[in-house]
């Protein structure tokens, strides 16, 4: 099998497989713009959608969706199990959200990403058969310290020993959902302060395990995709992240099981949701947020972007800002 780095010499730089990704999430980000604030979902998707389809035809890679938009029958791009790229190149898994946070692109809030993430072929867990995760995710100081099996008041006063602050002074992600109401209570009986986000859990997670970053953890229950998804960035940010499959009937945790997925609270662990560290995570911000800022308008000629691209083999992050000329493509 073709290493996901193979072409990555100073020889074939219009090969890195990596700085090749950006264009499919900026197309992706640029395209959602007219729709910011507009109210329409929908329209804003579809609009990543065809962007970032169209820019992965061109990637000189064989890619195999593993976590996409859904079903082929339900989903006419970027499906589960849709080739994309050229065909030629390193053999990959690879989730997608040409949009991660629809509601804040058409609500015109913060923290709207477009998002992908690679791997080695057959090294990405697939959990689309159970549609939600429970997750702990922190940075590097809470690696063998916290666990999701422990109370979430043991995890705090545990990560707050390894980084050697007061627990009052850490603040715990969390998204604001009525499911999480006796989770965030005990968060703050802890002695912890909450961020509650509305939408937006991969970058919630990331955020949890940047270095100098204004959150310290992240839990809860959010998308099992975006869990796959910010596993390939904990990757490379040396962190922390576990996960349960969390199945909202029965019916959903038959089709797991059927699948060959763990449920009952069965812990995933990093290497469960991705294996190994040959991973690549790519985000563009749609609007700004924490992690990236958002797509900007320089008067009626520019467009400027923010992106991240994080390798796992490497245990890089990278800015990447870009200038485009609006006509190109609004």
């Amino acid at each position: 099998m073709v290493s996901l780095t193979a072409d990555m010499s100073p020889l074939h730089p219009d090969r890195n497989l990596a700085l090749e990704l950006v264009r499919a999430t900026e197309a992706a980000a640029i395209r959602s713009v007219p729709f910011i604030g507009r109210g329409k979902k929908e329209l804003a998707d579809g609009a990543a959608v065809d962007a970032m389809r169209a820019f992965l035809s061109t990637v000189n890679f064989d890619g195999v969706i593993v976590i996409g938009e859904g079903e082929k029958d339900n989903a006419p791009m970027l499906y589960n199990g849709e080739h994309v790229g050229t065909g030629r190149g390193p053999q990959c898994d690879i989730a997608v959200d040409p949009i991660d946070g629809t509601t804040l692109t058409a609500e015109g809030r913060n923290n709207a990403l477009s998002v992908l993430a690679v791997s080695d072929r057959g090294t990405m867990l697939d959990a689309s058969a159970v549609f939600y995760m429970d997750k702990l995710v922190t940075g590097p100081a809470g690696v063998g310290v916290v666990d999701i099996r422990l109370p979430i008041g043991e995890n705090i006063r545990r990560l707050a020993k390894a980084l050697d602050k007061p627990v009052d002074e850490l603040v715990v992600s969390v998204l604001n959902r009525p499911r999480h109401a006796k989770l965030i209570d005990e968060i703050r009986e802890a002695g912890a302060g909450t961020r509650l986000m509305s939408d937006g859990d991969v970058a919630g997670g990331i955020n949890a395990a940047r270095y100098n970053a204004r959150t310290d953890m992240c839990v809860g229950i959010g998308g099992s995709p975006e869990g796959i998804v910010t596993a390939c960035a904990i990757k490379a940010l040396g962190g922390h992240i576990q996960g349960r499959l969390w199945a909202r009937d029965d019916e959903e945790k038959q089709r797991g099981i059927d699948a060959g997925l763990k449920l009952d609270d069965h812990v995933y662990e990093a290497d469960d949701l991705v294996k190994g560290s040959n991973t690549i995570f790519v985000a563009t911000g749609v609007t700004n947020g924490e992690l990236v800022a958002g797509v900007r308008r320089a008067g009626a000629d520019y467009l400027f972007t923010e992106s991240v691209v994080l390798r796992g083999a490497s245990g890089t992050m990278r800015r990447i800002t870009s200038e485009h000329l609006t006509s190109k493509w609004l």
